[in-house]
């Protein structure tokens, strides 16, 4: 399944069993550090969970990394210039994450779009909710083992206390070619376009229309 909703993405399946598999005994045989180690100031005020050590599951990291470069819908919402950190989180019973927004510099580079890659079935924990925060209200997700949130940068968002299991995941952050996050909404709008127009109806006036648009688009605003 894939959602989009203000480019909220929700990416089904992004790590296939085998490497869910591999990751979670990965993950399960890892070295852990308090997660305030890697938080601001403010941030840290509100953060109680557990990250990996990032030099023993480098491995892991460079999988998910490579796996999402390979997702043609995770390309095509971001268009990645860097990837600035992964981070291997956990959370046992008792932990939360408390509303921040995450920092706009990551090790010297931009972050303009998060992700939420959840390694636990939802049935395994209790709580542990990410939710989103804006104008309209607030909206929570909790995914299935392998399936990934994409959403923007500036987003208010806190995990909501883990009552009973555990819950693991992968965050991180994408510095895209595509500054602006309406230019990267409107690109992936009309690529999805060109997808229907194509598999509905070949390579119509229609398709060549939007193609020559959403090309001529790309031309003005990728970022080298």
């Amino acid at each position: 399944m894939q959602l989009i909703l203000n480019m909220i993405l929700h990416l089904s399946q992004c790590l296939d069993s085998a490497e869910l598999e591999a990751v979670c005994e990965a993950a399960a045989n890892s070295r852990y550090h308090d997660g305030r180690d890697t938080a601001g100031a403010a941030a840290g005020q509100v953060k109680h969970n557990q990250q990996a050590d990032s030099t023993q599951i480098a491995g892991l990291l460079r999988l998910v990394e490579d796996r999402l470069r390979s997702n043609d819908l995770f390309m095509k919402a971001t268009y990645p210039a860097g990837f600035p950190r992964l981070i291997l989180s956990r959370y046992l019973a008792g932990m939360r994450y408390g509303s921040h927004v995450d920092e706009a510099l990551i090790d010297g580079q931009r972050t303009d779009i998060s992700f939420t890659l959840f390694l636990s079935p939802p049935e395994s924990y209790q709580g542990g909710e990410l939710v989103l925060e804006d104008t309209t209200g607030e909206r929570t997700w909790k995914l299935g083992a392998g399936d990934l949130l994409l959403y923007p940068a500036t987003y208010l968002h806190r995990v909501n206390e883990v009552s009973e299991g555990e819950r693991l995941v992968v965050v991180g952050w994408v510095t895209s070619r595509i500054r602006d996050a309406g230019r990267r909404e409107s690109l992936f709008e009309l690529q999805q376009s060109l997808h229907e127009e194509f598999s509905h109806r070949g390579k119509t006036e229609q398709f060549d229309r939007l193609s020559r648009l959403r090309n001529n688009l790309l031309r003005q605003w990728l970022d080298y």
